[in-house]
């Protein structure tokens, strides 16, 4: 289900796009390169299932209770991960804030649902106005969460970014990447703002937010991870978000 108003009168203040995607298998992924106008900032969030959006040399992990704001200027592309109800607000409006997953409160998914419903705001029909000046003040109000995963540029450290993601252990990360750790932490500090092991666990912590959003178990997650039990990697998430998974995903819910 798609719906995109594209209206050319100043009037309208939001404007919306919804599509979703069907059960699919863990590890299927189904990219997207959402509708860009100028002049109109996008909040993306998946009111179901696990998004990654990609936008310049990083990548966001968006889980259903937060969302990436995409300023007008800025492309993106996103792969959705098994079944995905993809939800997008087009706000008109200049804005500060960079592209940044934001967390999204209980009050904003209402607002989200109720703008889809309607397909666009108009400023002309009061009631209108008003719901388009509550998601305003609500966006001014996200806060940002840190599911940043900055790509390095230097082909030794891409290729060890490769490594990692295809579950390579550091050894053969080291060896194959034609670099020593000393030039790698180097590396990722100056590219990514992150030492080697801030990033590699980061790397981690998406996938396996990933693979939870599919359906996976975090036993199968942890397995898949190379984690030497659940509670390995429980107690890594819980060290970069704060929260075990369940409490990480208890809050989903549907737009």
């Amino acid at each position: 289900m798609t719906n995109l108003r594209h209206d050319p009168d100043r009037s309208t203040i939001v404007r919306t796009f919804a599509v979703t995607f069907g059960i699919g298998r863990p590890h299927d992924i189904r990219k997207l390169t959402p509708p860009r106008a100028r002049g109109w900032n996008r909040l993306i969030c998946a009111a179901r299932g696990m998004m990654t959006v990609h936008a310049g040399d990083c990548s966001w992990a968006v889980p259903p209770h937060r969302a990436v704001w995409i300023p007008s200027e800025t492309a993106c592309s996103i792969e959705m991960h098994g079944e995905t109800a993809l939800r997008m607000l087009y706000v008109r409006g200049r804005t500060r804030l960079p592209v940044s997953v934001v967390n999204v409160s209980p009050l904003m998914r209402e607002l989200i649902g109720r703008a889809i419903e309607l397909g666009a705001l108009d400023a002309s029909v009061p009631a209108q106005k008003r719901l388009g000046g509550v998601i305003r003040d609500e966006l001014k109000a996200l806060s940002v969460a840190p599911l940043q995963l900055p790509a390095p540029k230097d082909e030794r450290a891409r290729r060890a970014a490769e490594l990692a993601a295809a579950n390579q252990p550091l050894e053969k990360i080291l060896r194959e990447c034609g670099a020593g750790r000393r030039t790698l932490e180097r590396i990722f500090r100056d590219e990514t703002g992150m030492s080697l092991g801030q990033w590699l666990r980061r790397e981690k912590l998406l996938r396996g937010i990933r693979l939870l959003a599919a359906g996976q178990s975090v036993k199968e997650v942890a397995l898949e991870l190379s984690y030497a039990n659940s509670s390995a990697f429980i107690g890594m998430f819980r060290r970069e978000t704060g929260e075990t998974p369940a409490r990480y995903f208890a809050r989903i819910a549907v737009i």
